[in-house]
């Protein structure tokens, strides 16, 4: 058989389905969550080619699950494409502490789609799932739990114990998990899965790390992190970035006298009261001009950067204040004021003044962007405070920095008036303090965007610690060269966002001081001048003698390795891995590189493909590549997706406790995984863009894709049995001579080299609205206007045969093309369809099958323009029906189609039969006449040419309105004119169509191009016409009532209850064409009644007159 279809329309498929009738309704199943418990009887999958009226989506879906579970096709699917080119794929492992949401659901169809694609196309493709076991997400379960709030009281409680309850929660709802994913039309192996926690994955992860250390770029140091109070762990950088929220902060001004001259004041400002406590200097911009100024109603003296003058003052009001607000005393450029002692604020550290502390240091950082120009140094919390007391010798390399605030957050006895309290709640405490010294100049609050813990949800502090990193920044170039060579979609997100981030990349932090983890294969002696870095559990058995069947934190603490250097025992630092850093080394851990699979690995890596929503650009994303480029000097992917975020329906974020969203299993049950997979990926969402996601949008790709392909199926088979039962063959050999048939023929193979080319650029967001165009010309076009041929009303058996053949091939074509994307309906079609194919042509699913070749002698460029002109004007003209509630039961006199070109004329004229019965119009004339119908006039657009031309724009008015009909018909056509020396284009000239004299009964529409007229006038016998062809439409909607199948035959009957005039006269003048369409006897009761069993009656209203309809058997 043959395959095919029309596409290129990138707007979401919302069209009201027209044409093919609802032979089957939908049903839903229950609206509950799935128990993944509960023991059901599934129904088999059935291959009949009878289909019941009545259709449930997910109940039909439940029957595909059970079939794909006990032939176990995803298995065989893998088996049957062995030997074929492998196809890498990697799935970023999620955490399984909670249950899977849209998210998850969004980017495992994207990976699935995609992943099918490739082993239908020829592909051997490996799906493995991973699991993400270690890190805050398990712990801070746990801690919640446990009610552990701080370190003291895990080691209380036990590493061991900690860890074994880690472990008991990992996979609580892994499950439930497989079940969604398989739920979703998934395939992926949960049975060969990994888990970051198991041995073979962290021996991997060790190994990583020791490669990265011999390469020099791993260094121990401390630095200023950012630091979570609520997870008591420093966290990286990308890991700071990805909760930012508007907070409300204390916006202070402090002042600081000067040891030389107590009654002048440095000012300093900040949103951090809370670090004041540890201040050790204050920082001026050595470029900056800075201000003594004596305030007027205080009489005080302060020092500050001369353009942050509007800190203290509404500097309008200054200009005009009488006596003034402020007056100048001196100037200077910020160097003057370096090295300037000053009072320190609190007297706990007054000590360090003989480190060089409490003195106006410079440096470049310092902005004028807000503040007063001077900032204030607390070196244990402030990255650019560390730096410049480093520089200025308050802090020395390799010493403690000052840090009085312990991992939880509090102030340690360091600080006895505010011990024990979190720093938050001791700014209000703080700021009393310094109002009561008198240092307080002004007070206020600052709403602004702040970076908070993304486990815990609590503001992170900046926080000096001892930590292990990896030099990314001596990778910077490889990492951008890396990248280059990736592609991924939508590109943007690469380019702007990923490459920016790189180009900004700082050195890494992978070491956390917590408990749940791959332990830091690092070994030193006291004085850290021998180190050890493991790289296997043998090198470390090697090393210790032991064996060891984990390595977790509760069995490496005490574990000691023999001093080479004569420094005694050496013992392993306390920190566990970043996360991170072990899903970053996924491409090597899943498969236990390189200890084991080295084949494997060098045949699939790196990966052509990933995907994972936009929050993991900073990520997962991230990780992989820093660690692929420092091992092997490359990307560790070749193709990349990225999905944006699935939002509630106001468009805030998804939250449990809001209740703001439907549960996936109800929306899965209700309306079908199809569904939802199909409504996801046709969205914004595909193109990294944000979706709000609405359930009635799930049941919309129900009514209007499903439905409509599930439908012309049915409707297929019934007029195949049919031509059967007459004893009639369909050929197998297609002779295309209709032009539909050539049309859609040739749309179908267009569309596969379509989905071809798109799916090779991983474009879905072009791809799918091509498939559901091509639906649409499939379900609303080529089989609505071919309704008679495949009934066996038109040229004949032959013709019937060859229409049946066509659209056994394109709705096949549909089948194959549509399966990655809509597996279930797809797989239950296919398994109907494929009854009709000789059985060694026949395969178990149609996910064995590989996607179809397009046969380049269908193709048809010309029949595919004239289809769409021809499909143009019909949906201009039913616009004007629509508009004008003219319904298409009622005929209308006259349709006048205008357009210049010859071809488009001839094209529309070739298909007149087609759209004289779309539009029930009784004469349709097709010309390039335009004077005949229209005449043109055209207005300058003063508003547009009066910005460009100024002056000269109303000079060119003038000669704008002379312009003739043809001038104007020649400017639409090149859309350019030159008036008075100046180009014109369409934006400058508004075009007035006017309809010719004799042409006022006409309603029109256009495009642009074509401009289609409708007579808009009724007559008796258009009239008449309608009420016959609405008789004929009652008919047949009494026949779906009765539950009456194509070939059944009957005897009809009706009463004109009211002897309405108009009625027995449409009956009478259109009893020919009655006849030809309900293709049965028809009687009017009253010359007898029925002498056969009745069937259904029904009264109803027609021409707002009582008419009684009777089916009977014949």
């Amino acid at each position: 058989f043959f395959f095919g279809t029309n596409i290129f329309c990138a707007k979401v498929f919302r069209r009201v389905v027209r044409g093919v009738p609802r032979m089957a309704t939908m049903t839903t199943g229950e609206n509950k969550p799935m128990d993944v418990d509960e023991k059901k009887a599934v129904p088999r999958l059935e291959a009949s080619l009878n289909i019941p009226d009545n259709v449930s989506f997910p109940e039909e879906e439940e029957k595909v699950l059970q079939y794909w579970k006990e032939n176990d096709c995803f298995k065989t699917s893998l088996k049957k494409s062995e030997g074929r080119t492998p196809y890498s794929f990697y799935d970023g492992p999620p955490f399984a502490t909670g249950m899977p949401h849209y998210g998850h659901i969004l980017a495992g169809t994207i990976k699935d789609v995609v992943t099918r694609w490739a082993t239908q196309t020829g592909h051997h493709c490996e799906r493995r799932f991973g699991w993400d076991c270690h890190g805050l997400p398990i712990e801070f379960e746990i801690e919640k739990q446990l009610d552990i709030k701080t370190k003291d009281q895990v080691l209380e409680y036990g590493i061991a114990n900690y860890n074994k309850a880690c472990r008991g929660i990992v996979q609580r709802f892994a499950k439930e998990w497989e079940t969604v994913v398989s739920r979703t039309g998934r395939w992926i192996d949960f049975e060969n899965d990994y888990k970051t926690m198991n041995l073979s994955y962290m021996e991997s992860v060790w190994w990583v790390f020791k490669e990265l250390h011999k390469k020099g770029l791993v260094y121990r140091g401390v630095k200023v992190m950012p630091y979570s109070t609520g997870c008591t762990t420093t966290l990286s950088n990308f890991e700071a970035n990805m909760n930012y929220q508007d907070v409300s902060d204390p916006s202070v001004v402090v002042s600081f006298p000067l040891v030389e001259d107590p009654t002048t004041s440095l000012l300093a400002w900040t949103t951090t009261p809370w670090t004041l406590v540890s201040n050790l200097g204050l920082c001026v911009n050595p470029k900056f001009k800075y201000v003594k100024i004596k305030d007027t109603k205080t009489g005080n003296v302060w020092i500050l950067a001369e353009t942050r003058l509007c800190q203290l003052y509404d500097l309008k009001k200054a200009e005009k204040a009488k006596p003034p607000l402020f007056e100048k005393l001196a100037e200077f450029q910020g160097t003057e004021l370096a090295g300037k002692e000053y009072v320190p604020l609190f007297p706990f550290f007054t000590a360090m003044k003989e480190e060089g502390a409490f003195r106006v240091l410079t440096d470049g950082y310092v902005t004028s962007e807000s503040g007063t120009g001077i900032v204030h140094q607390a070196p244990g919390f402030g990255e650019d405070d560390y730096r410049v007391c480093l520089a200025h010798g308050i802090v020395k390399k390799g010493k403690g920095v000052l840090c009085p605030v312990d991992p939880s957050g509090r102030y340690t006895n360091e600080v006895p008036d505010f011990q024990g309290m979190y720093i938050k709640d001791a700014d209000p405490k703080i700021c009393e303090a310094i109002k009561a010294m008198g240092r307080m100049v002004n007070k206020g609050a600052l709403v602004h965007s702040y970076p908070f813990c993304w486990r815990s949800n609590k503001p992170l502090m900046y926080k000096a610690c001892a930590s292990w990193f990896v030099e990314v920044e001596a990778i910077k170039d490889q990492l951008l060269e890396a990248s280059d060579a990736t592609y991924w979609v939508p590109d943007f997100v690469h380019t702007r966002r990923f490459n920016n981030w790189l180009q900004d990349a700082r050195d890494w932090c992978v070491s956390r001081s917590r408990y749940w983890g791959t332990p830091l294969p690092i070994w030193h002696s006291e004085d850290w001048q021998e180190i050890v870095v493991v790289g296997s559990v043998a090198e470390l058995e090697e090393l210790t003698g032991k064996k060891f069947d984990d390595i977790h934190r509760e069995f490496l603490d005490d574990v000691r390795i023999p001093s080479k250097m004569g420094k005694g025992e050496l013992r392993r630092v306390e920190e566990v891995f970043d996360c991170w850093f072990e899903s970053g080394s996924m491409p090597y851990a899943q498969n236990h590189y390189p200890f084991e699979n080295k084949e494997l690995f060098d045949k699939t890596f790196p990966a052509d493909f990933i995907a994972e929503g936009l929050d993991q650009t900073r990520g997962w994303f991230y990780t992989l590549l820093v660690l692929s480029t420092a091992l092997f000097g490359k990307a560790p992917f070749k193709n990349l997706v990225v999905n944006g975020l699935v939002l509630a329906e106001d468009r805030k974020k998804m939250s449990k406790s809001l209740k703001n969203y439907p549960d996936p299993m109800e929306v899965i049950n209700k309306h079908s995984a199809d569904a939802i997979r199909l409504y996801l990926i046709n969205s914004p969402v595909v193109r990294a863009e944000p979706l709000a996601f609405k359930q009635e949008g799930v049941k919309e790709i129900v009514k209007d894709v499903l439905l409509p392909l599930w439908n012309v199926m049915k409707f297929f088979l019934q007029n195949y049995q049919r031509f059967q039962r007459e004893g009639h063959e369909m050929p197998r050999e297609l002779k295309p001579t209709n032009t539909m048939d050539r049309w859609i023929l040739a749309a179908s193979n267009h569309l596969i080299n379509y989905v071809k080319e798109e799916m090779r650029c991983y474009r879905l967001y072009t791809v799918v609205p091509g498939l559901l165009k091509y639906l649409d010309n499939l379900t609303n076009w080529y089989v609505r206007m071919n309704r008679r041929r495949f009934k066996g009303d038109g040229d004949g058996v032959e013709d019937c045969g060859q229409a049946l053949a066509t659209l056994y091939s394109v709705l096949m074509t549909a089948v194959h093309l549509m399966s990655p994307f809509i597996p279930f309906i797809t797989e239950n079609m296919y398994h109907k369809l494929s009854q009709l194919l000789p059985e060694d042509k026949r395969e178990e699913s149609v996910h064995y099958c590989l996607v179809p070749e397009s046969d380049s002698s269908l193709l048809d460029e010309v029949i595919e323009r004239k289809i769409e002109r021809m499909q143009t004007v019909i949906d201009l003209a039913r616009v004007i029906r629509a508009q004008q509630n003219i319904a298409l039961k009622m005929p209308v006199q006259k349709v006048i189609v205008i357009h210049h070109s010859k071809e488009y004329v001839d094209d529309v004229t070739e298909l007149k039969d087609y759209v004289v019965d779309e539009l029930n119009v009784l004469e349709l004339e097709v010309t390039s006449d335009e004077k005949q119908y229209v005449v043109y006039t055209a207005e300058p657009n003063l508003g547009v040419l009066g910005k460009r031309l100024k002056g000269d724009a109303k000079k060119i008015g003038p000669e704008i309105k002379k312009w003739t009909h043809d001038d104007v018909a020649q400017f639409l056509n090149t859309k350019k004119a030159v008036v008075l020396g100046h180009e014109l284009g369409e934006d400058d000239v508004k075009v007035v169509r006017n309809f010719a004299e004799g042409c006022g009964d006409y309603l029109s529409n256009g495009d642009g191009q074509v401009l289609v007229m409708l007579d808009k006038t009724q007559s008796e016998e258009l009239l008449l016409k309608g009420l016959a062809r609405e008789f004929t439409n009652r008919v047949q909607k009494l026949r779906k009532t009765a539950g009456l199948q194509p070939g059944d035959a009957i005897k009809i009957y009706y009463e004109n209850v009211e002897d309405d005039a108009q009625i027995t006269g449409a009956l009478a003048q259109e009893a020919s064409y009655i006849s030809d369409t309900v293709k049965h006897p028809w009687a009017d009761l009253k010359a007898g009644a029925p002498q056969t069993d009745i069937i259904i009656r029904e009264e109803q209203e027609l021409n707002q007159k009582k008419v009684v309809f009777v089916l009977a058997k014949p």
